[in-house]
């Protein structure tokens, strides 16, 4: 068996499949998603489709919830303000995929897709790893109770406790990180405990364009180039 994480999907349905592929991802393994499937990329519910098949059919998957997921979820209050945040962070490609026009309410999304996204955990404790989407909040005696920042939190590898994670890291997403500076956190996750692997798949920019796995047992990165145009 093997544990791998992914995080930073948004909506790159190919892409994914094909990473997956590439890690020759089985039912033996597990999969750690650590949010942020949905938004700005062309196939959020196809993502969203290819988890929850996988599940269906005995994949070992855990999932976690993201800033875009948290996103979606407040703006089915109905406020306007919440949905317009949604809409400025890539929300109308969630629409789209649903076959829905960028003027829907998200309440149209159909309710198992919602249900799916209400149930994700905030983070994910395994052997030698806390997994989380954003970060951790090492401001707080106990930085598992701070949720918004499981989700918001960014440049925060400077403030680590090493004394509370007791040997573990950190292995997250949320902040585009240039290939070269992931493979360079590795490099040095003894001396710094905390490894971003959101290679920015959706973004077209030099060392971005890339959705990243982890193999948390060996320490082994993987990379798959965003093929969802092609």
């Amino acid at each position: 068996m093997s544990r791998f994480a992914i995080s930073d999907i948004h909506g790159c349905r190919r892409t994914l499949e094909a990473l997956l592929d590439q890690i020759a991802f089985s039912t033996e393994d597990e999969l750690f998603l650590l949010g942020d499937y949905i938004d700005r990329g062309p196939d959020s519910r196809g993502v969203l489709d290819l988890i929850l098949k996988l599940r269906g059919e005995g994949y070992r998957l855990r999932c976690l919830r993201g800033n875009h997921e948290a996103l979606l979820l407040d703006s089915l209050g109905g406020l306007a303000d919440k949905q317009d945040i949604w809409m400025g962070n890539g929300g109308g490609a969630t629409l789209s995929s649903f076959g829905l026009p960028p003027s829907a309410s998200p309440r149209k999304i159909p309710a198992k897709y919602v249900e799916f996204l209400d149930q994700l955990e905030w983070y994910f404790e395994t052997d030698g790893y806390i997994l989380v989407h954003a970060g951790l909040d090492f401001g707080m005696a106990d930085p598992l109770e701070n949720r918004f920042a499981m989700i918001w939190i960014r440049n925060w590898h400077g403030q680590i406790n090493p004394a509370w994670l007791q040997g573990r890291a950190v292995v997250h997403g949320h902040t585009p990180t240039p290939r070269p500076m992931i493979v360079k956190q590795l490099k040095n996750l003894e001396k710094v405990p905390a490894l971003d692997i959101d290679a920015g798949c959706v973004f077209k920019s030099n060392y971005l364009n890339q959705l990243c796995a982890f193999d948390l047992d060996n320490r082994q990165l993987f990379f798959q180039k965003n093929i969802e145009n092609e």
